[in-house]
């Protein structure tokens, strides 16, 4: 089942079920620039058989950077490597996508020299609340972001709403209180999102695929709230894909009144359409994976298992007992895979035991 195809409403497909998880990894420039490092990273996921492979989270506006080394889409100084990135992509028969980021509160003004913006005045995180204007100029951001990517070859877009970046923030029921249109009501707290999907709809042709990641749980949201925005945003039939980011699949529920079944499968029963779905969390062997397309995911994300393994999807299709080495990995192993020595240490700083002492 893994080797059978994925095809979109938009006329984009998969060759397999195995999309490379869009994944931090601080190996571009300063100024938002395609870093060689990061070029040779994605290119080798793509060559190792992922069926769709996406980069890292890429802002979309100055003051929405949130990692040193972050991809940027949000200036045409951009565009060049990014064509670069996407014809190499192309050339490796996988899906290009970029995920168009914004990151709110948690964006670093160290990074950017910017004051971080989010949908409250929020002290903890040094951030200001957005003025209506600034919420529908960073409307606009996303949608020229996906433009770019447009331009610069790549077969689609995903918007990032989850993990309690700018979109998500918006969904948080307990301190966006905002008295516009964009807070208070559920309504109102999901408008963002839905207008960042019209506006990417609209910005770019039929042709272009556009997914959306949400958080199911934690950051901020709730998971009954999120199972109906799904349902939402699923039956609208705007979207080629709904990537929900689960943290681990196969785990309860933090909220005791829904542990009857394993998160996944609070997502995986409601209905589609022409959306597809994809979910991501703790996806480490061909078993797991398979777990994930049983209980009713058209896709699976590969996140940390990639960095192990560049080549995952052709590991795993030729064995349906394949597991990623390990951890904790040697530095040797990780080079081996195409990870610098810059994602080495971003990895030993963010991921306790995943990289050898």
């Amino acid at each position: 089942m893994f080797n059978e195809s994925v095809t979109f409403a938009s006329g984009h497909s998969m060759s397999n079920r195995f999309a490379l998880a869009p994944l931090t990894n601080s190996q571009s420039n300063p100024d938002g620039t395609l870093g060689e490092d990061e070029f040779r990273w994605l290119v080798a996921r793509a060559r190792g058989g992922f069926g769709m492979t996406m980069t890292c989270a890429a802002h979309v506006s100055p003051e929405g950077q949130a990692f040193a080394g972050q991809l940027g889409i949000y200036s045409d100084d951009h565009l060049a490597g990014l064509t670069r990135l996407a014809t190499a992509l192309n050339n490796e028969d996988t899906m290009s996508v970029v995920q168009l980021h914004h990151g709110g509160r948690r964006a670093q003004q160290e990074h950017s020299g910017l004051q971080a913006v989010a949908p409250w005045d929020d002290e903890k995180h040094n951030a200001r609340a957005l003025s209506t204007g600034e919420v529908q100029r960073v409307i606009e951001d996303f949608a020229k972001a996906a433009v770019r990517a447009e331009q610069s070859g790549f077969d689609g877009v995903e918007i990032h709403g989850a993990h309690g970046y700018l979109p998500c923030a918006f969904l948080d029921a307990a301190h966006n209180d905002r008295t516009d249109q964009y807070g208070g009501s559920y309504e109102n707290r999901t408008r963002v999102i839905r207008e960042l999907i019209d506006a990417v709809t609209d910005a770019t042709s039929d042709s272009f695929s556009v997914g959306l990641r949400l958080s199911g749980e934690r950051h901020g949201v709730d998971l009954i709230e999120m199972r109906q925005f799904a349902r939402e945003v699923m039956a609208d039939g705007r979207l080629d894909y709904l990537d929900m980011s689960l943290w681990d699949i196969a785990k309860l529920p933090h909220d005791a009144a829904h542990e009857q079944k394993p998160l996944a499968e609070h997502f995986t029963d409601i209905p589609r359409g022409t959306t597809k779905l994809g979910i991501a969390g703790m996806i480490r062997n061909a078993e797991q994976a398979q777990w994930a397309l049983d209980v009713g995911a058209d896709f699976a994300f590969i996140g940390r298992a990639a960095i192990l393994h560049h080549d995952f999807p052709r590991r795993a299709i030729a064995d349906p007992a394949f597991a990623s080495v390990p951890t904790p990995v040697a530095v040797d192993h990780l080079k081996s895979e195409f990870v610098s020595d810059t994602f080495v240490n971003y990895l030993n700083g963010s991921f306790a035991g995943f990289v050898a002492s």
